[in-house]
């Protein structure tokens, strides 16, 4: 398996442009078994991944603290650690504008990254991200000043935020100032919003996109059968994100995928990476 490398927007970074998310190993999607993570992490490395994007709300800081230990037992190439801080409190689904001072004022993000310093045992983060991303933070720069002070200190390398979710046009005018290094947004063949606006604003200044939910959480991976609703914890993402008619509409639609790309492709799982790696923008 060879995993090809890219250009993380205007840094001096040669990323894999298949990386690994690791919220599944925080343990809210069901069952981990936290050996089993860190030996997945390290073969993704060993077949040339070298870039993973983790979060303190992922398992309350436990996947930070797993890919830590995947660190420890690395001994070859570096592998750069994306994490992000979720805010004092989640902004209601409704809230087309919160405060970002409220979401992370000063000395709340100053001891986020000081405990995932800890949990990650490294002595500086890659890539710092914000949970969260709305506009107001274009016109109140706090935490902006907050997160460059500690770069300066040589805490935290790469500045990046991570778009709420299906508003790719909240982040158009962030990635026009660039002002940060890297936005992360939904981007599969069910969301295609974000090459309309976001992308080229980010290719003009040079901000590195990372696609997240490629395979639409599980869906595009072409394995989901109707009974495999069934077969997920309760109360897990999975069976919270899909309750109601939510499965089977996304199963009929997965169908009607299959039908297109089952001529072209070996699996949806690669009719879905190769739509999103297809558009240049994507680190």
């Amino acid at each position: 398996m060879t995993v090809l490398r890219r250009q993380f927007g205007r840094a001096d970074w040669r990323v894999s442009e298949i990386s690994f998310g690791a919220w599944q190993l925080g343990g809210q999607w069901g069952p981990v078994d936290d050996e089993e993570s860190i030996r997945a992490l390290l073969t993704s490395y060993e077949a040339g991944v070298n870039f993973v994007d983790t979060a303190q709300m992922y398992g309350l800081g436990h996947s930070e603290t797993v890919v830590g230990k995947s660190l420890k037992k690395w001994s070859g190439e570096k592998i750069y650690v994306a994490t992000k801080a979720q805010p004092v409190e989640w902004p209601a689904v409704s809230n087309e504008d919160p405060l970002y001072s409220e979401l992370y004022p000063k000395k709340y993000l100053v001891e986020q990254v000081e405990a995932s310093l800890k949990r990650l045992d490294v002595d500086c983060i890659d890539l710092y991200q914000l949970h969260c991303w709305a506009p107001d933070g274009m016109k109140n720069l706090e935490w902006f000043e907050t997160l460059s002070m500690l770069r300066d200190q040589g805490k935290i390398e790469k500045i990046g935020v991570s778009i709420r979710d299906y508003r790719p046009d909240d982040g158009v005018e962030l990635a026009e100032s660039g002002l940060i290094d890297s936005i992360q947004v939904i981007h599969n063949i069910f969301e295609q919003l974000p090459e309309k606006n976001l992308f080229p604003a980010a290719q003009k200044s040079g901000t590195a996109i990372i696609a997240r939910v490629v395979l639409d959480s599980g869906s595009l991976s072409g394995s989901w059968k109707p009974d495999t609703y069934a077969n997920w914890p309760e109360g897990s993402v999975l069976h919270t994100l899909y309750r109601d008619e939510r499965f089977g509409e996304t199963l009929q639609r997965v169908e009607n995928i299959k039908h297109v790309t089952r001529e072209f492709y070996q699996s949806l799982a690669e009719a879905a990476v190769r739509f999103v790696l297809d558009r240049p923008e994507v680190s």
